[in-house]
């Protein structure tokens, strides 16, 4: 076996590990043959409906959510030729924190919140919506600039814009609906219900499936877009084809578990450390198993600790930041 290959075996028996370990920890312990029994819907009564219908439920949504922001940032760092680049660059976080933002606070200001199509939305419908419009926004902008440099530019305007009016939101609301929207900022993964999995499991497959579409043009924007064209690669059909799996990714993963730092901005550095290979054939696939695997140890630990998820991504996700800025110069 070459090095590649064992570093992908190494990788999914780590991923696997986790996945097994976030499902004995929590409020109650449970041992690893306790787990398989109440997968099978064996053991006590309680047992068996924590594993399924919650825990297990949170780790495939904690491998999920690993795997989508890592590969999203993948993507922007080499579009945007950034090594501190994220999937949240296009102003996806913000377009969500809009939603959000808008649902919480802004309904109760104006006294919409007990309507019953506004309560079917929901923070998840309306997170996707607030994502889907700044790509909408962008997208079109796209079209018209060529330069990749001035859509980076725009997306950190859009962000801020949009961050604005956030706060004037926050200024305005009351006191519990403040507190629902920070709670929602910390970010969670525990508040996905089942028939959310069924929603956000496709989107964040669709997205993947495009990520491997994008491999090719991704491994001929490594060289500079001049090149790319040289090479004959449509840059606009490229460029679509990225966002799209980008807002995918992370606008789903927000939507439905908050903004989540430092994962996507982190961890494809670490698969480019460990696989010592740029060709995206290779860092796709193992970026994926790096950020679910990761967010997998990221939930393991805030269940140990009893912190919010964004602190744990933090404080693995800043040294290696700074490593990155360190080793740029």
């Amino acid at each position: 076996m070459n090095r590649n290959s064992v570093l992908f075996l190494s990788l999914s028996v780590a991923l696997v590990v986790f996945f097994t370990i976030d499902m004995m920890v929590g409020s109650v312990d449970y041992s690893p043959a306790e787990v398989w029994q109440a997968l099978w819907g064996e053991g006590e009564r309680s047992t068996v409906k924590i594993v399924r219908n919650i825990r297990l439920i949170k780790a495939v949504v904690a491998m999920l959510a690993g795997a989508a922001l890592s590969v999203s940032g993948l993507q922007m760092q080499t579009l945007f030729r950034n090594p501190l680049a994220g999937p949240y660059v296009l102003g996806i976080t913000s377009g969500a924190s809009l939603g959000v933002a808008l649902a919480v606070l802004g309904g109760p200001l104006l006294g919409i919140a007990g309507a019953q199509w506004f309560q079917t939305l929901g923070i998840a419908g309306a997170a996707w919506i607030g994502s889907a419009l700044i790509l909408a926004i962008i997208a079109a902008i796209s079209l018209r600039i060529k330069d990749i440099m001035v859509i980076l530019i725009l997306g950190m305007m859009f962000s801020s814009g949009v961050g604005a009016i956030v706060q004037v939101l926050q200024y305005l609301s009351h006191e519990d609906a403040l507190k629902s929207f920070v709670i929602w900022t910390m970010g969670s993964l525990g508040e996905v219900t089942l028939t959310q999995l069924w929603m956000l499991l496709p989107a964040v497959v669709v997205g993947l499936i495009l990520g491997v579409v994008a491999i090719k043009p991704l491994n001929l924007l490594l060289l500079g877009e001049r090149y790319a064209v040289s090479m004959g690669l449509n840059i606009t059909r490229s460029r679509a084809i990225i966002f799209l799996s980008t807002t995918l990714l992370a606008g789903t993963v927000t939507a439905f578990c908050g903004p989540i730092g430092f994962i996507g901005l982190a961890l494809p550095h670490v698969a480019r450390a460990l696989m010592r290979n740029a060709d995206h054939r290779v860092l796709v696939p193992a970026t994926t198993l790096v950020g679910g695997a990761v967010m997998l140890l990221c939930d393991i630990v805030s269940k140990l600790w009893v912190l919010p998820i964004n602190t744990i991504t933090a404080l693995i996700g800043i040294p290696i930041v700074i490593w990155v800025v360190i080793r740029n110069r």
